[in-house]
């Protein structure tokens, strides 16, 4: 929504001061020119990106327009999963936590935090490090770097979308310009005309170049900066799970290594340490139920 309230400002404030200076509304509304730049941008952002990620721009555009980030409620999830399952690692035999981690979706522990669950990447992350830590002889500082590479990894995949966008904001102020000197070329053929007529042409003209100019810093780099925030969000999860679980191989009990993960979380999102306790009391109850 607040995209959406920043976007009615901007047009709001743009339009009511053109219009205030004792512009016409209506001299503004060329549509062709629209067509040229949007068309333009839209061509070159599809040759430019496989088709992979031209799926997910639209998907993240509309993560970051409805504002879907991990809130406080996903966090306490993945603690509560997370204590649950280090519960499991430190007190039952290695036979019956490969049970949890093998098949996680016939799991008690991560059936009780469906949230969690649905997300497969994150699902398959966790298991994949707590089980290079039961197989045994694990050195920790090997799985930190492992971890790192692998996070570096999901973070280049999810801000594809944000490159993309970002390339498609700075190339609109020159499709702008094409538009205009499309329009500009189009003013020269009626130089015979009416000054009236001519000067209606090149007003028509120069909406090309504004309209490329205010999509490209008003909408389309806006919008990229926020699909960029969003992901960096999704991905700040991955760190969470990993300070968790990288506590927990140096030596932590469950409720300790949690806390690393808590103290991970920004701090306008972060739970209370009351907060996560009840997740985790919770979280264990659901898995022996």
């Amino acid at each position: 929504m607040g995209f959406l309230l920043g976007l009615v400002v901007t047009m709001g404030c743009m339009l009511g001061g053109f219009a205030a200076l004792g512009g016409h509304l209506i001299v503004l509304w060329q549509p062709w020119e629209f067509v040229i730049i949007l068309g333009s941008a839209l061509g070159t952002f599809i040759v430019a990106n496989p088709t992979k990620v031209i799926l997910d721009t639209g998907k993240s555009i509309a993560q970051a327009v409805l504002d879907r980030v991990p809130k406080r409620r996903d966090y306490l999830d993945v603690l509560g999963l997370l204590h649950a399952l280090l519960r499991e690692i430190r007190s039952k035999a290695r036979n019956e936590v490969e049970l949890h981690i093998d098949a996680p979706s016939e799991s008690a522990i991560f059936n009780a935090f469906p949230g969690v669950l649905k997300n497969q990447e994150m699902t398959a992350f966790i298991c994949d490090y707590c089980r290079l830590y039961i197989i045994g002889n694990v050195r920790t500082f090997e799985i930190e770097n492992l971890m790192d590479e692998e996070i570096s990894s999901i973070k280049y995949d999810r801000l594809k979308p944000y490159h993309a966008l970002s390339a498609v904001g700075d190339g609109l102020p020159a499709l702008g310009i094409v538009a205009a000197v499309l329009g500009v070329i189009k003013a020269m053929g009626a130089l015979d005309q009416s000054p009236e007529l001519l000067g209606g042409l090149i007003g028509a003209a120069m909406v090309g170049t504004f309209a490329g100019i205010f999509v490209s810093y008003g909408i389309v780099t806006p919008l990229a900066f926020k699909v960029k925030v969003a992901r960096t969000k999704e991905c700040h999860v991955y760190l969470i799970v990993k300070q968790t679980l990288l506590a927990f191989m140096n030596g932590a009990l469950p409720q300790v290594a949690i806390e690393h993960g808590r103290k991970s979380i920004p701090s306008h999102d972060r739970p209370s340490i009351d907060e996560v306790e009840s997740e985790a009391m919770n979280g264990a109850a659901k898995g022996a139920a």
